[in-house]
């Protein structure tokens, strides 16, 4: 399982948990009351100038042994209850994409990024609000299991009111993927049941097993040029990818490749690189896996990197990625409406000759439907993603000017390639 270090010199355990509910049930506020850090920023910041902007946050749990369940958990190295010394149990990366639409898209093409989910609710509006039921819908699609319900906001109603939001609560997830979920009561802005979401956190969202001796794959999600303007020509670094490993670890001096990686003479070239440093979780480390986020310093040109030029490849071992894919054949699930849309019109079939947006992974790109057929089309991309046969990707169609998400489709093998 995937360990990380910290001053108390216990390896621990990391776990990635999305956070997901309608826009304004307190998301932001809750990250702030788990972990101390104003979710709106939501980075990490790494030694050396590293910053990665994916909406991640971290918190390490910690158990105070003399006191009893739930007050013994806390993010705090001294208890808050007894003041007493407590124990590090875990490192929790908690998941934000900014924006409604952005983190349907992670959800659905990236769903190997969490581990477990937060689904807010709050206690101060009839359930299930539009987004709510839209991220409920988009749980259950991918298959993410262990769901923590967070009831926030019960400091501005009533006993009763909570009391009838929890069965609206119950009965809105009925039958569904979270059925089962606990449903944790807490006011994050006052700081009110936080040990219990924490308890609830550490008993129904386990940290799975992570496949160490498989060959790494790291989405990258943000790149950098960490120079500062008028740096000697002797102290320039090397560019820095940042974004999570989902399966293996990369150690410093690996030699990797990025794909589908950048355009040269016509056409995309995948970019070998060694890696010269690595940092996860604020610290420098010889080695880094799966959960949480971390930045990776390469021997690459500083041009390469600037501005998240390489946001949305792929870096593993050389010869051990992916494919890279220009043209995709897809089985598709269309929704029976758009994700955001406030119309409500049912989602129509995808056609020939339709633009269509998907995301990958951290990928996003255009492509042009070059055969639409009932459940399955054919796309041309404009940008190449590198993804695996039977992963998901999101598809966004433009609706009153803007993109929405209608669905998902699953790679499948496309001898026109």
């Amino acid at each position: 399982m995937s360990k990380t270090k910290t001053s108390s010199s216990k390896e621990l355990e990391a776990v990635n948990i999305g956070l997901f509910g309608h826009v304004d049930h307190g998301k932001t506020t809750i990250v702030e009351a788990l972990t101390g850090k104003w979710a709106d920023v939501h980075s990490e910041e790494m030694k050396r100038g590293i910053t990665i902007r994916l909406g991640y946050a971290d918190a390490v749990v910690y158990r105070c042994p003399k006191c009893k369940k739930p007050a013994c958990y806390s993010t705090s190295k001294k208890c808050p209850v007894c003041f007493g010394d407590t124990e590090p149990q875990r490192i929790i990366s908690f998941v934000d994409a900014p924006g409604h639409n952005a983190l349907m898209a992670t959800v659905l093409s990236g769903a190997s990024l969490i581990d477990g989910a937060l689904l807010i609710i709050a206690a101060n509006e009839k359930c299930p609000q539009p987004q709510t039921a839209e991220h409920l819908m988009a749980l259950q699609i991918v298959g993410i299991k262990h769901i923590v319900i967070v009831q926030n906001k019960i400091d501005m109603v009533s006993k009763e009111e909570v009391l009838e939001n929890y069965r609206q609560i119950k009965e809105f997830v009925k039958g569904t993927i979270a059925e089962n979920a606990p449903i944790i009561p807490i006011s994050a802005i006052q700081r009110v049941n936080i040990d219990a979401l924490l308890e609830a956190i550490e008993k129904y969202v386990p940290t799975p097993k992570r496949d160490l001796k498989a060959d790494p794959k790291m989405y990258i999600a943000r790149s950098f040029d960490v120079n500062k303007p008028g740096t000697p020509i002797d102290k320039i670094v090397g560019g820095v990818i940042g974004g999570s490993l989902v399966k293996g670890k990369f150690k410093v001096g690996d030699e990797i490749e990025i794909r589908p990686g950048t355009f040269i003479g016509g056409e995309f070239k995948p970019l070998k690189t060694k890696i010269t440093s690595l940092h996860k979780f604020g610290k420098s480390v010889k080695e880094a896996g799966p959960g949480g986020l971390v930045g990776v310093g390469t021997k690459l040109d500083p041009a390469l990197t600037k501005s998240d030029f390489l946001a949305g490849n792929v870096a593993g071992y050389e010869g051990k990625l992916p494919p890279v894919w220009k043209r995709l054949s897809l089985d598709v699930k269309l929704f029976e409406r758009a994700i955001g849309d406030t119309e409500i019109n049912p989602v129509s079939e995808i056609s020939t000759n339709e633009t269509l947006m998907i995301t990958s992974g951290t990928g996003r790109t255009v492509g042009l439907v070059t055969s639409g057929r009932k459940n399955e089309i054919d796309i041309e991309l404009k940008v190449p993603i590198c993804a695996e046969i039977g992963d998901k990707v999101a598809l966004f169609r433009q609706i009153s000017g803007r993109w929405r998400l209608i669905g998902y489709g699953i790679i499948k093998k496309n001898t026109k390639n």
